[in-house]
This record gives structure tokens, sequence and C-alpha cells, in this order.
């Protein structure tokens, strides 16, 4: 069991099955706010395609290949965030988020970032931590920005959202500049 605690309200908790009800019903509730910028939305429809989803983490985490999380806050599930691919040959985590609509504006995914970044780092050893967000999502664009991100470049026409391409921004932290930001 992976349970990360970031402070005293915001914490990181490995996915389980049995989240999958709470982790659906968020998405359902947030749907159409969260439909503006994520892909998946429409092949998730029922509870079963979120267990589904939880189960693929899990073997991700099992095989060390990822790490998906649910971000609490105060207990309650608030989105998911994590590691959606470890490369450990490059020594690269690729982090994803999603935050209920409920919960934004407070600064919990910069916290959940910055707490990712810093456990890539220190904890894993990696040596660099990406964040690809859509260009035009300013929101997901803020946080590693926020962070001191670098902003590598621009991948065009990089994901394909419901009936048009949107390009992303990759940005890039490398170990050295974050243990220079953190002295």
């Amino acid at each position: 069991m992976f349970l990360y605690n970031i402070d005293d309200q915001i914490s990181l908790k490995l996915l389980e099955v049995r989240d999958g009800e709470k982790i659906f019903d968020l998405t359902n509730s947030s749907r159409d706010y969260l439909r503006q910028w994520l892909p998946w939305l429409d092949q998730t429809t029922k509870q079963d395609d979120t267990n589904e989803f939880i189960k693929m983490s899990l073997k991700g985490f099992a095989e060390n290949k990822s790490l998906n999380t649910v971000i609490l806050v105060n207990g309650q599930i608030a989105g998911v965030a994590g590691y959606n691919e470890i490369n450990w040959s490059n020594k690269t985590a690729y982090i994803g988020y999603w935050l209920g609509e409920e919960f934004q504006g407070n600064g919990i995914m910069t916290k959940v970032a910055n707490a990712l970044t810093e456990y890539a780092f220190k904890e894993l050893y990696l040596n660099k931590v990406e964040i690809r967000a859509a260009a035009g999502n300013k929101k997901s664009r803020n946080i590693p920005e926020r962070l001191g991100f670098v902003n590598e470049g621009c991948i065009r026409q990089a994901e394909w959202l419901y009936d048009h391409y949107v390009d992303h921004i990759v940005y890039g932290m490398l170990v050295n500049e974050w243990n220079e930001r953190k002295s």
C-alpha cells in the first residue's frame, strides 16, 4: 500500500478497486468540466470503466512501471494524480493529474505535483520529471510553471480531443535544477 501525506489536509493513496465508485462519481459530477481537456471521458460511462482503469493502474504499479493515486483532501477523494509512466532506463517520470471541479482553485494540484516531483527525485532517484499539458489548458500549464519547470517545447497535434487535435507543451525538471531551487 502506498500512502504519502503532503500536509495535514492532502495525501496521495494508491488507487484501489474499492475506490472505483467514488472516483466514478467524482468523474461524473465533473464530466463537462473535465471533458474540455481530457480525452477519456466518453470511454468512462460506467463504474466498470473506472474499475478497469484502476486494475490497469494496479498492474502498472505491480510491474514498477507507473504509480497512480487518488488525491485525498480531508479524507475525501478529490482527483487522481501520479506517474502515468516511469521510464527506468532514462530515469524519467511522467506526471499526469486531474482534479474534480469542486476542488479547483485551492492550490491542491500544485502541492500534489510538487510532492510527486520531490518523491521522484528523493525516493525513486530519478533524473527527470515531465509534465505535459494541452497548449490552451492554462490551469494545467500554470502548475509546472509555478514549480519552476522548464518549458521544453511544443508537440504539435499531440492528442486527439474528441473532434480536434491539441498541441502539448512539454515541461521538464531535472534533479539538479530541483535541488538548486530547494537550497
